[in-house]
């Protein structure tokens, strides 16, 4: 593949992007909370989510593997496989969703999904990045950088809150409370756009860019809809948070 055609791929994935966000604003992605019937067979949820992350994981690891990538490039490797290990081998295991399941529909989408990002990401960083050494003294590494550790520690924090909201056994819901939390619904989902802002910033090219617009069409509405569920199970939700963004949307 070349790099014009490499591109190419990634506008037309953009548009793509551009358009499920859009779908999105009208149909609700059923697992998690949404989970219903009507879309198919269904599996375990630790089982999707393990099944639905991983590509992500070896892609990339398979690139920084077989490549001989430049110091920057591996670094940002490195970031990538650091949120995807959590996904793929930790978060599953700490989730206290016993008895949940998921649609098969999704666990296949979110596979196709991860498979055309990450092999995006791989494939730039393992046959066209042309970063040096002088990459970690530029503007965009140092904004990057901050911006992705900030996302992941805010990430990490408000899923350890989300997961103990519930006692072992138990499957309800309640609201959360403290931390980001006192200002928005979604701090963990904050965190990964976050994470992926400054992963683009830092990387400063137009796979990473594609992959940032395609968080942006899955996590925005996704943190519209937590929003607005939360507010119509709890009359006491409380009025002045917002879903993603304090104090904005």
């Amino acid at each position: 593949m070349t790099l014009a055609t490499l591109y190419t791929v990634c506008w037309i994935w953009i548009i793509v992007g551009i358009a499920t966000f859009i779908l999105l604003q009208f149909v609700t992605a059923p697992y998690g909370r949404h989970t219903k019937q009507g879309w198919g067979p269904q599996i375990s949820n630790k089982v999707g989510w393990i099944l639905m992350e991983a590509p992500s994981f070896l892609i990339i690891l398979y690139f920084f593997l077989t490549s001989d990538q430049s110091s920057f490039a591996s670094m940002l490797s490195i970031l990538w496989l650091l949120h995807y290990f959590n996904r793929t081998f930790i978060f599953p295991f700490r989730i206290r969703t016993k008895g949940k399941r998921m649609p098969l529909i999704i666990v296949a989408s979110a596979i196709f999904f991860n498979l055309i990002n990450a092999g995006l990401n791989g494939y730039f960083l393992a046959y066209f990045e042309n970063y040096t050494l002088s990459s970690f003294a530029k503007w965009n590494f140092f904004l990057g950088i901050i911006l992705f550790l900030a996302g992941f520690i805010i990430n990490q924090i408000s899923d350890h809150k989300l997961i103990h909201l519930r006692k072992p056994n138990e499957t309800g819901y309640k609201i959360p409370k403290g931390f980001l939390f006192n200002y928005i619904s979604c701090p963990n989902l904050f965190g990964e756009l976050l994470q992926w802002s400054g992963f683009a910033i830092m990387a400063w090219n137009l796979p990473a860019l594609t992959f940032l617009v395609w968080t942006c069409a899955n996590l925005l509405p996704r943190a519209t809809k937590h929003h607005q569920w939360y507010k119509s199970r709890f009359p006491d939700y409380p009025k002045k948070r917002k879903a993603i963004f304090p104090g904005l949307l």
